[in-house]
């Protein structure tokens, strides 16, 4: 069959010719594909070892989430998409070529393709579609449809698109189940896998719409679930499509047992919680620690109607933090950056209002091998000084001298040396203490907004906008609506807010949305701290064709240094467990993935 599709594509398409046709004839289809190494799941297995594939179906889970949403539409800019609604890899409404597993590093396996080849030299990428593979109306799912996909996210699509696939030359339909995409380099082992993440969309569908404007008109997919019910602003509905043509697929055996799955939206998470502890909905992960050893002590949870649960991941936490838009004056100062941490007391915080739970991050890639530590040596080193001879400037001595450590109290609330080591820091910098407390530079004053859309980071902040005062720094918090805070984050309208820079266990291709000098002029870009840095540029772009685990590793380790040694966060807190609460009546199975949970994907009720 594979032979005879070669020679049907070399005579239907001749501008392919011999290169392509014996190109052809030496990749391999396959049924999943690893970034490094193997696939853990061989070609006839059949289920994932994180669910139970016998779980029953049926029932509701009710879910609870935070804010508002205006828009179906995830893949666009404009508006706040709902709740279950996702913009890449596969999802309730939207399935992609293939899906990654949350057992194992970067690997996926074939959902609307059945296959995939690729070229010796990672230059293209072919997915053969499953011809039973059909969108919710009973139209299958074609070729066209994703080369239309593709074309519509990168030219209407979030900038993220246009970034993540930049180095896709072109997709071609071969056949109505046969699509290439071509790249234009070669050896970026990490694009195959990310193309084939790409959620596909029904070209037929949108035919007579406008794409890039935001809708509440319910979308086509071919996914395990329709939108079945709206109430715009407040709630969203999905309900299992009996004739899901999915269902019967090894890798979703065990997967979307519930019938219905509702978010109801709640105005704040004090609000949120009081419902969930009223048995309003289903499921509830705390990322409070002062809520979760207090709040939730009811008499449910005695007679076993409530279940607490901390359930240890292996998720790298990466970055949560005091985010810097270095677009603004004052925070284009390294000095400014680097002092405002020591007004930071993470210590006396942390055991004032999380029992001493927390532990303070000192990577983006926290939680994980990924991580930097110590001084850099062997080819990391290596690595480090060809960069700093190609970018003197761009890369600080520090990271081949210093190991970051973030400024450190005894708890006790008297944070007196790290305030003098700041204040001493902001005057050789030259930011003077005027008469009215505020410290200037040049006629600037160093003042400062902090936005953010929850309040339930209030408690955390005020104390350090008490110490910043103390040091001669002014800063104000507010917090604002999900949406207006989420169109100001897009248009890059803040001086500080609180962000959570989430990482996989594989970064690649969407480290230059995060860290690329480019991006940090482009509204809408996730280079929210408004990086420009032609080392870090050249790092990812390097990390992006490395060829095996370790020298990804190496290049993140130096990625990671040169970040953290830019002080462009003061960083937060991780945590490496789940804390999980839910009513006796869901279930989860015994093995969980430690990448995530799976809450809607992989649980079931039991009632």
């Amino acid at each position: 069959m594979k032979l005879l599709l070669s020679f049907a594509l070399l005579f239907s398409f001749p501008a392919l010719a011999q290169d392509a046709a014996s190109e052809q004839a030496q990749s391999t289809a396959q049924h999943a594909i690893a970034l490094h190494g193997t696939p853990k799941y061989p070609a006839d297995f059949t289920h994932l070892d994180y669910t139970n594939p016998d779980a029953p179906k049926g029932g509701t889970l009710k879910m609870g989430t935070i804010g508002s949403f205006d828009s179906l539409n995830p893949f666009i800019v404009k508006g706040t998409p709902a709740a279950g609604m996702n913009f890449l890899r596969s999802g309730f409404v939207y399935q992609s070529l293939m899906q990654n597993s949350w057992d194992e590093p970067f690997t996926l396996y074939g959902i609307l393709a059945e296959s995939i080849e690729v070229s010796p030299e990672r230059d293209w990428v072919a997915f053969n579609l499953r011809p039973e593979a059909k969108w919710s109306d009973g139209k299958p799912v074609t070729a066209d449809d994703v080369v239309w996909t593709f074309n519509t996210l990168v030219e209407d699509g979030q900038p993220f698109f246009k970034a993540y696939y930049g180095d896709v030359k072109s997709v071609t339909a071969q056949s109505p189940q046969r699509v290439m995409f071509e790249f234009s380099v070669k050896g970026n082992a990490e694009l195959p896998l990310i193309v084939a993440e790409m959620a596909i969309l029904p070209k037929h569908f949108w035919a007579d719409k406008e794409f890039n404007k935001t809708s509440l008109d319910v979308p086509l997919g071919s996914g395990p679930y329709v939108v079945s019910k709206v109430d715009a602003g407040r709630s969203v509905e999905y309900a299992r499509d009996p004739n899901w043509w999915g269902k019967d697929l090894p890798f979703f055996q065990g997967f979307y047992n519930f019938d219905r799955i509702e978010f109801d939206y709640y105005r704040d998470e004090n609000v949120a919680l009081e419902a969930f502890l009223a048995n309003e909905y289903d499921v509830k992960i705390e990322n409070t620690a002062k809520l979760w050893e207090s709040a939730y002590n009811i008499p449910a949870l005695k007679d076993g109607t409530l279940i607490k649960e901390e359930i240890e991941n292996a998720r790298p936490a990466g970055m949560q933090g005091f985010a810097f838009n270095t677009r603004r004056d004052i925070f284009k100062d390294e000095a400014v950056r680097e002092a405002l941490n020591y007004a930071f007391d993470f210590e006396w915080s942390n055991k004032q209002f999380a029992y001493g739970a927390y532990v303070r991050t000192d990577s983006y890639f926290e939680n994980s091998e990924l991580a930097s530590a110590g001084l850099p040596e062997g080819d990391e080193l290596a690595l480090l000084e060809r960069l700093k001879a190609a970018h003197p400037s761009a890369v600080p001595d520090e990271v081949f001298t210093q190991t970051y450590t973030n400024p450190k109290t005894n708890g006790s609330g008297n944070a007196r040396g790290n305030l003098r080591k700041a204040m001493d820091i902001l005057d050789k910098a030259g930011w003077a203490l005027g008469e009215d407390g505020i410290r200037s530079k040049d006629g600037v004053r160093l003042e400062f907004e902090i936005l953010d859309s929850s309040p339930m980071f209030e408690r955390w902040v005020l104390p350090f906008v008490k110490n910043l005062e103390r040091i001669g720094v002014k800063a104000n918090l507010r917090v604002v609506d999900t949406a207006q805070y989420q169109n100001r984050l897009n248009a890059f309208d803040y001086d500080m807010t609180i962000l959570a820079f989430g990482q996989s266990d594989s970064p690649g291709n969407e480290q230059r949305d995060y860290w690329n000098s480019e991006k940090a002029g482009i509204e809408g870009s996730k280079n929210y701290l408004g990086i420009q840095n032609p080392a870090i540029d050249q790092i990812v772009e390097e990390l992006i064709v490395t060829k095996s685990r370790e020298d990804l590793i190496t290049h993140i380790h130096a990625l990671d240094r040169i970040l953290l040694a830019g002080h462009y966060v003061i960083p937060m807190w991780h945590y490496n467990k789940w804390r999980i609460a839910y009513w006796n009546h869901i279930k989860h199975p015994d093995t969980l993935s430690g990448i995530s949970p799976l809450i809607s994907d992989t649980w079931w009720n039991v009632q």
